[in-house]
């Protein structure tokens, strides 16, 4: 099984991570914040507008290992405060869909730059 390391000029990245890696037919998305570009602006909007724009990068970040979120089978959200459940989870409806992937919603988490939430996925995109 070959493993492929991606990293997607455009979006904020750390040293210590790659954006995802690409191991046989799965795809391993890194925890990622809704930030605006390369900088670590995070998008407006409190916890609906980050929750957004991550699916976003998430998207970006899919589209470098030639994938969709049509390929996600599994995303693990990270929330700062359990009480924006609500306005996390209608964001997240808006981008997923009526056939979203499995999810787990953890609160109380610190996330990094303050932010108010932070997703990392799974995919399964066979080779052709």
């Amino acid at each position: 099984m070959s493993i492929r390391r991606v990293n997607v000029d455009g979006l904020m990245q750390l040293a210590a991570f790659s954006h995802a890696v690409v191991a046989g037919d799965y795809i391993y998305v890194s925890g990622s914040l809704g930030t605006l570009g390369e900088t670590v602006d995070l998008a407006p909007g409190g916890t609906a507008g980050e929750t957004k724009q991550v699916l976003h990068n998430i998207e970006t970040i899919l589209a470098a290992c030639n994938a969709s979120m049509k390929d996600v089978v599994k995303m693990n959200v990270f929330l700062n405060d359990m009480d924006t459940f609500a306005e996390m989870n209608a964001a997240y409806m808006e981008v997923t869909g009526d056939a979203p992937p499995a999810r787990i919603t953890v609160g109380k988490a610190g996330l990094a730059l303050g932010a108010a939430v932070e997703i990392d996925c799974v995919a399964y995109k066979p080779v052709a």
